[in-house]
């Protein structure tokens, strides 16, 4: 078919710059606390090397050990593939892809944890608990976000929710500032999770993941990437006028803007600590509440 070697080259795509992120963040941290810090290919090398190991599975484990990693990388994957690109849209477009969309991020998560509990460690299932539990407010910021971009555009239509700029002035920065919190909270970032961290009984994301090595670990890893990038496009198409550029213009917009994100979680990480737990559900509140208010705009826009 035609459109075969587009969906290879956006899946090379993904595939290939996703790692790109984190290690510019770890650039970011490094500079700023005056250190040279790991090469920004770093998650490449990795990856690499986690491909040539060997897998070492707990006792207590089944075949979800494995299967759960896999399959969550694919959803991420195909998660990605449904988000457009500027003027280069989307790979598949349909009525109601964003619904599609969402839940694949749901089947990744649950296959996540789903793999975690597979040791029957209860670090793991300490971290399984913490990260659903932040997801139910996490997920509620952003169908709020999702539906505040549906009564802008009229649509349920990734390609024609993110053509349009959420509108500018209140209604765009409540956006921006919602999505952000939610991309920090998806993606397990300071101030909700501290990636660096060792100290199992503060992990959220990180005591997941202590049992998987080898490839599984390396499908994590590079999901995480993924998934980082693909809350980073969203973002920044949420609220910059992509379908108004022209095809360099709108390429390069995205480039900026992606890199502004992930500078800015690096610089929130450099500077800010992990939140206490208790205090977790407060910002997720506030994340749902910024993206609610947007929906009113749009909505009160929309009416008049």
């Amino acid at each position: 078919m035609i459109w075969i070697p587009e969906l290879v080259l956006r899946l090379a795509l993904w595939l290939l710059l996703a790692p790109l992120l984190p290690g510019i963040i770890n650039k970011v941290k490094a500079r700023v606390a005056g250190r040279r810090g790991p090469p920004v290919l770093q998650l490449y090398y990795d990856l690499a090397k986690l491909w040539r190991k060997g897998v070492v599975m707990s006792n207590l484990a089944s075949p979800g050990f494995i299967i759960g990693p896999a399959v969550a990388w694919v959803a991420l994957t195909g998660a990605a593939l449904l988000l457009p690109l500027g003027p280069a849209g989307g790979v598949v477009s349909f009525r109601g892809d964003v619904l599609l969309l969402i839940y694949l991020l749901a089947l990744a998560r649950f296959c996540t944890a789903w793999a975690a509990m597979e040791t029957g460690s209860a670090f793991e299932g300490m971290g399984s608990a913490r990260e659903v539990s932040y997801a139910v407010l996490a997920e509620a910021a952003l169908i709020a976000a999702v539906l505040s971009l549906i009564v802008h555009s009229g649509s349920v239509s990734l390609a024609t929710m993110l053509s349009p700029t959420a509108g500018a002035g209140a209604g765009a920065a409540l956006l921006a500032a919602g999505l952000f919190v939610v991309l920090l909270a998806e993606n397990c970032r300071v101030p909700f999770d501290d990636p660096n961290t060792h100290l199992e009984l503060t992990m959220i994301h990180e005591a997941m993941i202590l049992d998987h090595s080898g490839p599984p670990l390396a499908a994590i890893l590079h999901g995480a990437s993924i998934k980082l990038l693909l809350f980073s496009l969203l973002l920044v198409q949420a609220v910059l006028p992509i379908g108004e550029m022209s095809p360099l213009a709108a390429t390069g917009a995205l480039a900026a803007g992606v890199l502004t994100v992930t500078i800015g979680v690096g610089l929130i990480e450099s500077f800010l600590a992990r939140l206490a737990f208790r205090r977790v559900p407060l910002l997720l509140t506030t994340a749902f509440l910024l993206c609610l208010f947007s929906l009113l705009v749009a909505w009160k826009g929309g009416a008049n």
